[in-house]
């Protein structure tokens, strides 16, 4: 089968491999559609806390169709449609991953909005809800919101009853941000970010989603309310930024550290069910992703590049 290998730190290339094979609990999916990432760029990097050494195959997200099970799997059967996400190994034509995991795909999504869904708006779920703690009513400041993870979030925040102010660095994105369900946005290249928050919120946002870090950040924190909370997400800036604790202090802000993967990988079954309930959100038209570009396997490193250099509005997914 062919595969986009990382043979080497800072290149990948596509090449033939073998077909996986499941074992015990284990399922094979043929790929339909893998979503791309911005940690899947940081991988092939070495930029990212955890290094992986060379050759490895990336893709953290797919959808498609189960085309083998192992031993004791009764569900999925082959020719399920399911998506997954399996860390690595998703920028192939197939992939192995454990039948726990897996999730059907709604009928309202085709594979490339199922395969560009999973990290991104699990994330948002995680951070909004369970680690930032956002109740109806509440007002959300999303960064880099014209990216696929700040899109997720202005998705998840609106389906949960927030009004979200969306600061984006382009047009397109902002326009992007606007679609998603975000009542205003904001330049994050021309603005100031704390008067546009407090104007928007009548002093003070209630939570600040931040997946940018660098420049941004002391003007986000010092844009919450008293009692607000700022969720860090990560640092697509390159930069991480050191806080002014006495902002935090003094207003009585919370700092909350966001990290999904870190939490899905040791808790399977609480993975599995936040996954479910997001598909259930889209089935039954709560949520609605976006549709993706897509590209073929030999564009990953163009696409992966793009994305790290923050030149990318929306998602993207591989098709094999």
């Amino acid at each position: 089968m062919r595969a986009l290998m990382c043979e080497e730190l800072g290149s990948v290339a596509v090449v033939e491999t073998d077909v996986p094979r499941p074992a015990d609990g284990q399922i094979v999916i043929a790929v339909e559609a893998a979503g791309v990432n911005y940690v899947d760029g940081l991988f092939v990097h070495g930029r990212y806390q955890i290094k992986l050494p060379p050759p490895f195959v990336p893709g953290g997200e797919v959808a498609g169709t189960v085309s083998a099970v192992g031993p004791g799997v009764t569900w999925p059967t082959v020719g399920t449609r399911v998506v997954a996400v399996c860390g690595l190994g998703g920028f192939a034509e197939q992939v192995v991953v454990p039948a726990a995991g897996v999730v059907r795909i709604p009928d309202t999504l085709d594979a490339a909005q199922a395969a560009t869904f999973a990290q991104s708006h699990c994330t948002a779920m995680f951070a909004l809800r369970d680690r930032g703690g956002l109740s109806a009513g509440e007002t959300v400041l999303v960064l880099g919101a014209g990216g696929g993870v700040g899109l997720a979030a202005v998705r998840v925040a609106t389906a949960l009853g927030a009004t979200v102010l969306a600061g984006a660095s382009s047009e397109d994105k902002r326009r992007a941000a606007r679609a998603a369900g975000a009542v205003a946005v904001l330049d994050t290249s021309a603005q100031s970010l704390k008067d546009a928050a407090r104007e928007f919120s009548n002093g003070g946002v209630d939570l600040v989603y931040d997946p940018v870090g660098g420049d941004l950040a002391d003007p986000a924190l010092r844009s919450l309310r008293v009692g607000g909370r700022y969720l860090v997400i990560g640092f697509a800036s390159g930069a991480i930024p050191s806080l002014p604790l006495n902002q935090v202090l003094l207003r009585n802000r919370s700092v909350v550290g966001v990290d999904w993967g870190a939490w899905s990988m040791s808790d399977a079954a609480g993975q599995h069910a936040l996954l479910t309930e997001l598909l259930d959100l889209v089935a039954a038209g709560l949520l609605t992703p976006a549709i993706p570009a897509t590209a073929p396997l030999e564009a990953g490193a163009q696409v992966m590049d793009d994305l790290l250099r923050r030149r990318v509005t929306g998602k993207i997914a591989l098709i094999p």
